[in-house]
C-alpha cells in the first residue's frame, strides 16, 4: 500500500488547490500502509525472539527506522531541487524490495484468534481522533486578527467534539465482545507506565524535528552563507549527530535491558534527553556548530537509551495473544502524541515570536528605506507566515515586502534587504524567545516521562513463572471475574519462557495451560 500510493503521489498531474487535496488524500492512504508496518513490526519481532533477546531485537528495529528517516531527509534534500516528485518516487524501489522480502522471509509465529471487526469502536475512534488532530492543526493558523486560531469556533468544536466522541469510544469498548482497544491491558502496570512514558516522550520530542529544521533552514544556514535552495539538504546533513546518538545507544540499551530490565535505562534516557534540551536552550541562535552537534548527539543518546528498553518492557508485559493489539495501541498513542507535540511546539514558538516580532520587523525594515506602511503591513502578518517564509527556500524579504516596494528603494538598500543573511538576522531575537519557551516545555515533558518510566516496576515479563510475584493483574484475555494471573518479575529465563505452563485459578478450580 505504501508503495502504490507513493507512485500515485509521484504522478500528481494537477496544480494548485486541486493538487493539494489530491496529495493529502494519497498521503492518508499511504499512511494506512505505514500504520500496518508500524503496528505489526513490534508484535512480529516480539513473537520471533525469546524474552531475553527482545530488547536488542526491538532496538535494532528502531535504529533501522530512525536511520531511514534521516537518510530520507538527506536524499529528499538532494532530489527536491531537481523535482519534488522524486521525493516520493525514491520510496518505490525500497517498497517493492520490502514487499517481496517480507512475503518470502517473514513468518507468522503469533497466536491467531478469529474475531469480528469492532465497527463501532473503529468508527468512533477514527472520528474522534481525526477531529482532535485536525483541530490542533488548524489551531496554529491565524484567525480573525489573532496570531493563532485557538478561539476559532470551528477549532473549539473539533477539539471538544472529538474529545466527546473519544469518551463514547471508551464506553463502546467496555461493552463490545471483541473490542479494538483492549482497555483491560491497562491493568498491567508495566504496559500502562511504559505507554505513558512513550506518550510523554513523543510529546517532548515530536515537535523538536520541526523546530530544529526551522532553526537550521530559516536562521543558521542562511546566516552562514548557504543559499535558500541549499538549506533543506544541509539541514538534514547537520542533524546527523542526532541519528548517530540514537544508533549508538539503541541496540546497546536494548541488549542491556534484556539482562537488567527497562526501568533504569528508560528513566535515565529521559533525564539525559531533558539535559540535552537544556543545552539547546542556552545555545545562542547563531551557535558554534560543534556545540550544537554535541547537544544533538546527547539528545540522540538519551532517546536511544529510552526507546528500545521501553518498547521491550511494553511488549514483554503483554500476553502472547494480545501482542498485536497491544502494539497497535502503543503505536497509536505514540503517533498521536507526535501530532499533538507539533501543535504544542508551534503554538509555543508563535507565542514567543509574537511578543517582539512586529516591532523588530518595523524597525529593521524602515532602517533600510522601506516605507512605514509597507513595514507595518509585513509586521502585521501572522507570525506563522513569517516563520514559514524563512523556511521554504525562497527569499523571505522579496516574498513579504514584494517586488513593487523593493523597486522603489535605492539599489544598495534593495540589495541589502534581499541578501540571504538579512532576514534571518533580523528575526533571530524573537526566534530565540520562541525557542526558549518550546525547549522549556520539552524539558518538563521529558522529566515527567522519566517519572512515568520509573513507576513501571522491576524487570518483568508477562506469565513468566520464575521469580517473586510483584503484582496481581487480571488476565486481559479472559473475563475479569473468572481469571487471575500473576504478573511476575523476570527471573532466570527458561529456553522458551512463552511455552512454560501457567497456573490459573478459574472459578475455584486449578488447571494449567500453555
Amino acid at each position: 500500500m505504501f508503495t502504490v500510493f507513493s507512485v500515485m503521489l509521484a504522478v500528481t498531474w494537477m496544480h494548485g488547490v486541486a493538487a493539494v487535496y489530491w496529495m493529502i488524500f494519497m498521503r492518508v492512504l499511504q499512511g494506512v500502509g505505514g500504520a500496518m508496518l508500524f503496528a505489526t513490526s513490534n508484535a512480529i519481532i516480539t513473537d520471533a525472539y525469546p524474552v531475553d533477546q527482545r530488547g536488542l531485537a526491538l532496538g535494532l528495529n528502531q535504529v533501522a527506522g530512525i536511520a531511514g528517516s534521516f537518510l530520507g531527509l538527506v536524499i529528499g534534500g538532494l532530489l527536491g531541487p531537481i523535482d519534488w516528485r522524486l521525493v516520493f518516487l525514491v520510496s518505490v524501489p525500497v517498497g517493492i524490495f520490502g514487499t517481496v522480502w517480507a512475503y518470502l522471509k517473514l513468518h507468522d509465529n503469533g497466536i491467531r484468534e478469529p474475531a469480528r471487526l469492532d465497527w463501532w469502536g473503529n468508527v468512533s475512534f477514527a472520528a474522534g481522533l481525526i477531529a482532535v488532530l485536525v483541530g490542533i492543526t488548524y489551531g496554529i493558523q491565524p484567525y480573525a486578527g489573532h496570531t493563532m486560531g485557538w478561539e476559532n469556533p470551528w477549532v473549539l468544536g473539533a477539539l471538544v467534539g472529538g474529545t466527546l466522541v473519544l469518551v463514547v469510544f471508551v464506553l463502546v469498548e467496555h461493552r463490545v465482545a471483541e473490542p479494538m482497544f483492549e482497555l483491560s491491558l491497562f491493568r498491567i502496570r508495566a504496559f500502562t507506565a511504559g505507554n505513558l512514558a512513550s506518550l510523554l516522550s513523543a510529546i517532548g520530542r515530536g515537535g523538536l524535528m520541526f523546530i530544529l529544521i526551522i532553526w537550521l533552514q530559516g536562521i543558521w544556514l542562511p546566516r552562514h552563507g548557504y543559499g535558500f535552495s541549499q538549506t533543506p539538504l544541509w539541514a538534514g546533513i547537520y542533524m546527523l549527530p542526532l541519528t548517530a546518538g540514537f544508533l549508538m545507544a539503541g541496540p546497546v540499551s536494548g541488549a542491556i535491558s534484556d539482562k537488567h530490565g527497562a526501568r533504569l535505562l528508560a528513566t535515565g534516557g529521559m533525564v539525559v534527553a531533558a539535559l540535552s534540551f537544556g543545552w539547546l536552550l542556552v545555545l545562542p541562535v547563531d551557535f558554534s556548530y560543534w556545540t550544537f552537534a554535541l547537544a544533538l548527539l546527547l539528545n540522540g543518546i538519551g532517546m536511544g537509551l529510552f526507546a528500545a528498553p521501553n518498547r521491550a518492557g511494553i511488549m514483554n508485559s503483554l500476553p502472547a495473544n494480545r501482542r498485536g493489539v497491544g502494539a497497535g495501541m502503543s503505536t497509536t498513542f505514540q503517533n498521536s502524541a507526535m501530532v499533538l507535540s507539533i501543535g504544542i511546539f508551534f503554538s509555543l514558538m508563535i507565542t514567543g515570536l509574537a511578543r517582539d516580532l512586529p516591532s523588530t520587523l518595523v524597525s529593521g525594515l524602515t532602517a533600510h528605506g522601506v516605507g512605514i506602511a509597507d513595514a507595518r503591513r509585513v509586521a502585521g502578518l501572522p507570525p506563522v507566515s513569517v516563520l514559514f517564509a524563512s523556511l521554504l527556500g525562497y527569499n523571505p524579504v522579496q516574498s513579504l515586502v514584494g517586488p513593487t516596494a523593493l523597486a522603489q528603494l535605492p539599489p544598495a538598500d534593495s540589495a541589502y534587504l534581499t541578501v540571504r543573511g538579512f532576514f534571518p538576522t533580523l528575526i533571530s531575537g524573537p526566534f530565540s524567545d520562541g525557542l526558549a519557551v518550546a525547549f522549556g516545555f520539552a524539558i518538563v515533558a521529558c522529566l515527567v516521562a522519566a517519572v512515568a518510566s520509573a513507576l513501571r516496576g522491576g524487570k518483568y515479563a508477562y506469565g513468566d513463572p520464575n521469580g517473586e510475584v510483584s503484582a496481581a493483574v487480571q488476565d486481559p484475555a479472559a473475563s475479569p471475574r473468572t481469571t487471575m494471573e500473576p504478573a511476575a518479575p523476570l527471573g532466570e529465563q527458561q529456553p522458551n519462557a512463552g511455552s512454560a505452563p501457567i497456573l490459573v485459578r478459574r472459578r475455584g478450580r486449578h488447571r494449567t495451560r500453555p
